[in-house]
């Protein structure tokens, strides 16, 4: 019996972080070719030998790539493509947060540099990447937000504004996936997602406070689970929706 993603190209970006060592190993184990990108050459060799120890005969490779870079993440993808012959998804995993006790308190700097973090990067890898994707019989696309973009508290303003942005540039690559579909009088085939998390869990924050409950809060491998099921849902049901992996 085939693997469910035997044959995709998956792009991982930020994929050297906690929710990335997951994720890489989930579409891997799924038997999908997964490209990861980071910035830390060290993490990033950690990070494939991981998951080939995890995962014998895995297809992972890696590339250290600054994706503020946007040339980069138009490199990225057509080296992606070139080398596989397709690009079949891309999960947008860099992260970053800064907040503060009180309004007031909020240091502007903090604005700029998630800003870079979360909605640069974003807007440079989909841009590098949209075409490609759209060759794709069956592309899926996905970020991670948080809860608190939709109901943001007085010392998170800034880490919510940017996953707000993040979900707008999304919700912008969805319907221009939807609009070319329409334009051409074809099925949807490709996908951009958001998926909505409190925060993460790691096996490693459990074992280091075993009596805490992390109320609400989504474990990394449940998180990997919900990006390689999206190739089983269809596009034009996924498409431009959030999926809550925490309560509402």
């Amino acid at each position: 019996m085939r693997p469910p993603l035997d044959g995709r190209v998956v792009a991982v970006a930020g994929a050297t972080g906690p929710a990335g060592h997951a994720t890489v190993r989930a579409l891997a184990a799924a038997g999908a070719t997964v490209s990861c990108a980071g910035t830390d050459p060290r993490r990033l060799d950690a990070l494939l030998d991981s998951t080939r120890r995890a995962v014998p005969g895995a297809t992972v490779v890696g590339q250290v790539l600054d994706l503020l870079d946007p040339q980069a993440a138009h490199d990225w993808s057509d080296h992606i493509e070139a080398e596989h012959g397709s690009v079949d998804g891309l999960i947008h995993l860099v992260g970053g947060w800064r907040g503060s006790k009180k309004f007031t308190d909020i240091d502007l700097s903090d604005c700029d540099f998630l800003h870079d973090q979360l909605v640069r990067t974003l807007q440079h890898t989909t841009l590098g990447f949209h075409d490609a994707l759209l060759r794709s019989p069956a592309a899926r696309f996905a970020i991670v937000s948080a809860a608190g973009a939709a109901k943001p508290t007085a010392g998170n303003a800034a880490y919510a504004t940017a996953k707000a942005a993040a979900e707008t540039w999304t919700l912008s690559l969805a319907d221009s996936f939807r609009s070319i579909a329409a334009a051409e009088e074809a099925p949807e085939r490709a996908a951009a997602a958001i998926l909505v998390i409190k925060a993460l869990v790691t096996p490693e924050m459990r074992a280091a406070k075993p009596q805490a409950k992390f109320t609400g809060f989504t474990d990394v491998a449940d998180l990997a689970d919900t990006i390689t099921d999206l190739w089983n849902r269809p596009a034009a049901d996924l498409n431009g929706q959030h999926l809550w992996l925490t309560p509402r």
